[in-house]
């Protein structure tokens, strides 16, 4: 009976040692990404013991992969990049070149190929969006403009690298390496062919696909079945990065990506994000484990120069670049900071780059160890770097003249105009944060004839708001600069309205000192922190399922009396 059991054994021994490392590293206060990447070590060939078998494992991470990217096209929201568009693309792209271009210098210096240097300088610049969110959770500052900022430059990122994935079997050949199957080795022709297949399958997904998966999604939800439902998205997603790869010769990360955007235009997206999420995290799992498979932990031995110089280009060689760029688009220190930390590390998308360049001849095995290398040490780093922001931040102002005026100088977002009328500058209410409260309270003012003056970090946001004629000031409201500049010793009211809590004291503190008799209202999403809130008695706090709650039972309870009422 048990003539071969290769498969069963493949992926019991990767989902049990996935579990059982992943374990210990979050014991550890590690991602459990990195205990995956041990696991995969454990029981690769590179190390003694339970070897499990490594081209299974491949196929198995292939799956993995089209799952990963269909997740990531089904939270891909282009209304969330196109907010913060003005920082997270030019940024993103110019970040992207920097690394690539240090990556491609190590490359160099090391005597490897350009196409060899120019997949390892990528790989490099990309960061993990699976630690970059589960760190900005962890922080609380998912849903801050810093938390989008970060999340909407690895958006480009990851774009430019399914563009790169894309494009290298196609020039591959004039790189020095493996052409792909029935790839032509003039490199405009085969750019040519790439682009317009790739064109293809877009129009294809944009004019046919987004209309009929969504509709096939609807005919199987009406059946009742949740099984059908799971089956059905997880069909969907690898059938249409199997069908892209054999129809438009795509590649399956492609063809999962678009997958995953189609289905976003349905209603039924969070139902399916929800639905396919075990499935997706268990292939994850083998994902994973299989790269650490992959790695070769000599690699540290023999080549240790080469192993800190990766992680120095990881962790501050393009977090440094990032950092430049925030500030040369004058944004706050904070913002930079905050960036540059979610960046110093890489993932699932450098390995994925780095497998596609071996596999096309390109990069030596040699690049893919200091690749798993450099990510492993990287992720584990990571957290500490967030736990440094704010130390930083102090440090810099406190010692950098350079800093300051790079913050700050000569921004215009960051002063109110002179043109503002003085009477609406007097028993104002300023309103810290335009998201989606702040512009509901701000319709509500504007509706009852209110003045009011938006403080926001957004700076996208606040010169919007000035073209409209509404007065706001750009910068982070937690430091006095920016409520001075909101005129908040004049304020009747301080409306706290941004999800990002952890300024919140020191904002209350500005506005008391200033103006003693202001009155203040605050917005928090926990239960502890609204409680210390009204203990030092900040101003009146409102919890948003407490304010949920109590306006669904009085729509329930005027109901009742009403019909109590007809009878």
């Amino acid at each position: 009976m048990h003539h071969n059991i290769s498969l069963i054994t493949t992926i019991a021994a990767a989902l049990g040692f996935g579990l059982i490392f992943g374990m210990i590293a979050v014991r550890f206060k590690l991602p459990a990404l990195v205990g995956y990447l041990a696991a995969g070590i454990a029981i690769g060939p590179a190390t003694p013991g339970i070897v499990a078998d490594v081209a299974l494992a491949g196929q198995l991470a292939e799956i993995g992969v089209m799952l990963l990217m269909f997740g990531v096209g089904l939270h891909f929201s282009l209304k969330d990049l196109l907010e913060v568009k003005k920082i997270a693309l030019p940024g993103a792209i110019l970040q992207i070149a920097a690394a690539t271009g240090m990556g491609m210098g190590l490359a160099y210096l090391w005597g490897w190929s350009i196409g060899a240097g120019l997949v390892f300088g990528l790989a490099l610049s990309v960061a993990s969006t699976v630690v970059l969110l589960r760190a900005l959770e962890d922080k609380g500052i998912l849903d801050s403009i810093n938390g989008r900022i970060a999340v909407g430059w690895l958006v480009v990122e990851d774009l430019v690298t399914v563009l790169m994935l894309v494009l290298l079997p196609a020039i591959a050949g004039s790189l020095g390496g493996t052409a792909a199957p029935g790839g032509d080795d003039n490199f405009w022709k085969a750019l040519a062919l790439t682009l317009g297949q790739v064109a293809a399958f877009i129009a294809f997904m944009m004019l046919i696909g987004r209309k009929l998966f969504p509709w096939f999604l609807w005919r199987v939800a009406a059946t009742g079945s949740r099984e059908l439902f799971t089956l059905a998205v997880v069909a969907t997603a690898v059938g249409i990065a199997y069908g892209s790869s054999e129809l438009f010769g795509v590649s399956f990360a492609l063809g999962a990506f678009f997958a995953g955007m189609v289905l976003r235009e349905s209603e039924l997206s969070h139902r399916a994000a929800h639905e396919s999420l075990p499935l997706r995290d268990a292939f994850a799992v083998l994902f994973f484990v299989s790269v650490g498979m992959l790695f070769d932990p000599m690699v540290l031995v023999e080549s240790p120069g080469r192993v800190a110089l990766v992680v120095a280009v990881i962790m501050f060689g393009k977090s440094v670049a990032a950092f430049l760029l925030v500030l040369a688009l004058r944004y706050p220190l904070n913002t930079a900071l905050t960036v540059s930390a979610s960046l110093a590390q890489i993932g699932e998308f450098s390995f994925i780059l780095a497998a596609l360049g071996l596999s096309l001849g390109l990069l030596p095995v040699e690049g893919q160890s200091l690749i798993l290398a450099g990510a492993i040490i990287s992720i584990a780093l990571n957290p500490l770097l967030f736990k440094a922001i704010a130390p930083m931040q102090s440090w810099l102002r406190s010692k950098s003249h350079l800093a300051r005026k790079l913050e700050r100088s000569t921004d215009p977002l960051a002063e109110l105009p002179m043109t503002v009328e003085q009477h609406k500058l007097s028993g104002q209410v300023v309103l810290v944060g335009y998201g989606r409260v702040g512009r509901k309270i701000a319709e509500q003012l504007d509706a009852h004839g209110v003045h009011y003056v938006v403080a926001e970090q957004n700076r996208e946001l606040v010169d919007q708001l000035r073209k409209r004629n509404i007065p706001a000031v750009a910068g982070n409201a937690g430091e006095p600069a920016v409520l001075i500049q909101a005129h908040i010793a004049r304020a009747g009211t301080l409306v706290i309205a941004t999800p990002d809590t952890f300024h919140v004291r020191a904002m209350c503190e500005t506005a008391r000192a200033l103006n003693p008799d202001i009155s203040i209202v605050i917005r928090t999403h926990n239960e502890e922190e609204a409680q210390l809130l009204r203990e030092e008695t900040l101003g009146k706090v409102f919890l948003g399922e407490n304010e949920l709650a109590a306006s669904m039972a009085r729509h329930v309870l005027e109901g009742l009396r009403t019909a109590s009422v007809e009878h």
